[in-house]
């Protein structure tokens, strides 16, 4: 067994160990240190002899990390005892099995302690199984950067007394509104990338919907872990035809929609019927879409259409005014400004955008500037739409994009 196999193993049962061990340590850094060091041993023994039962061996190990350094650990001789006594421990992991313990490590991971920054590498370490390495390369930032963010996670956690337990009733659904918004920036990053050379980060956006699957199994009765779910299905059935072989970008009306992943689709559109209480689908609470559901909502509408013309617009303006007023936020009111000139033309739509310019609600993005810029070449004003469009590629900080807007700005000359 090599390498590959070592880090797929640990990928799926990283956070039921992980888990387990903080349960029954109480310290979820410790907990967290024994897994890798488990991992470490196990890059080097599994390629001369591979265990029969890899997550078990995996547990084992990390349990006996964990003794190890409780022992080591005078003041705490008392919960060591209870730890090498405690049968429980010894049971072998059930891969099959999804418990209470991943759902609450989610919780503490995305503790409101931290800050975002600590939350997304925490999940992506700790629950998603990913090494600083890959966090790193993820999020283009320094591997010291992300262990950083992991260490200084883990200490918060510990100086807060953070306990290992769900968040009371009365504060689940505020608190899983924090574990979803992570799993969104997650995904966000690999369905667009902030900056870099490549505008698809695959593997980052398949890692959330392994997460938002993970979690939907967890809470099967809130819709907006089901919203969340069929967004990012909808979104990543996309994936084929957003980019070309070389990487560069193609826009959603160039897009050959044959490649458009279905069965991805189908999932999504599940995934929604079950958000919105459909009849027929396992019943979620009926409160109606929030947030993540009406954004899933928008990407099924385009999912259906055959294409950019026999897409329904103005349902997606309605859409959008729905999320506004349940979510308002500038980037909305701009997603919406782009539906409402496919309904009603460019002129409506850049009264909407100009209202974003003149109270600075997006300043330094380079999407405010990249709407206007189309909006104003739909409507032949060539000059300023060229000036709009180089300003929104000096402000993109991602290579693929740029290149794209530079092409549109040059075509205005």
């Amino acid at each position: 067994m090599g390498t590959a196999d070592v880090e797929a193993v640990w990928r799926i049962e990283s956070a039921r160990i992980v888990a387990a061990l903080t349960r029954f340590t109480g310290d979820f850094g410790l907990a967290e240190d024994a897994a890798q060091e488990a991992v470490a041993e196990a890059l080097v023994s599994w390629p001369r002899a591979c265990p029969a039962n890899p997550a078990g061996w995996l547990m084992a190990t990390a349990r006996r990390r964990a003794i190890d350094a409780i022992r080591r650990r005078a003041a705490l001789q008392d919960r060591y005892a209870l730890l090498a006594a405690d049968p429980a421990v010894e049971q072998e992991i059930d891969p099959d099995g999804i418990g209470d313990d991943v759902l609450t490590l989610m919780f503490v991971g995305c503790h409101p302690v931290l800050s975002r920054e600590s939350r997304v590498a925490l999940t992506l370490r700790v629950v998603g199984g990913l090494s600083t390495e890959e966090i790193a390369r993820a999020f283009l930032v320094p591997v010291p950067t992300v262990q950083a963010r992991i260490t200084r996670g883990k200490r918060t956690i510990a100086a807060a007394g953070v306990p290992f337990e769900p968040p009371p009733a009365g504060e689940r659904r505020e608190r899983l509104g924090g574990v979803l918004s992570v799993l969104y920036v997650i995904f966000t990053e690999g369905s667009t990338a902030t900056s870099g050379d490549r505008l698809l980060r695959p593997d980052v956006a398949y890692e959330a919907i392994r997460l938002a699957r993970t979690l939907a199994a967890l809470q099967p009765d809130e819709p907006e872990v089901h919203g969340l779910l069929a967004l990012c299905e909808l979104t990543a059935a996309r994936f084929p035809a957003r980019t070309g072989p070389d990487g560069t970008p193609v826009l959603l009306g160039d897009q050959d929609r044959r490649l458009w992943d279905v069965a991805a689709i189908r999932r999504g559109l599940a995934a929604l019927a079950r958000a919105s209480g459909a009849p027929g689908t396992p019943k979620a609470a009926s409160r109606g879409l929030g947030p993540y559901g009406l954004q899933a909502a928008i990407a099924a509408v385009h999912a259906s259409a055959s294409s950019v013309e026999a897409t329904d617009w103005d349902r997606i303006v309605l859409l959008y005014e729905a999320l506004g007023r349940v979510a308002p936020s500038p980037v909305v009111e701009l997603n919406r400004a782009v539906a409402v000139a496919m309904a009603s033309g460019p002129a409506r739509a850049l009264a909407v955008v100009d209202e974003l310019v003149a109270s600075d609600r997006l300043p330094g993005s380079h999407l405010v500037p990249t709407v206007r810029g189309e909006l104003l070449a739909r409507l032949g004003r060539r000059a300023e739409a060229r000036a709009e469009l180089e300003l929104a590629a000096r402000l993109c900080a991602n290579r693929r994009e740029r290149s794209v807007l530079l092409r549109k700005a040059a075509a205005l000359e």
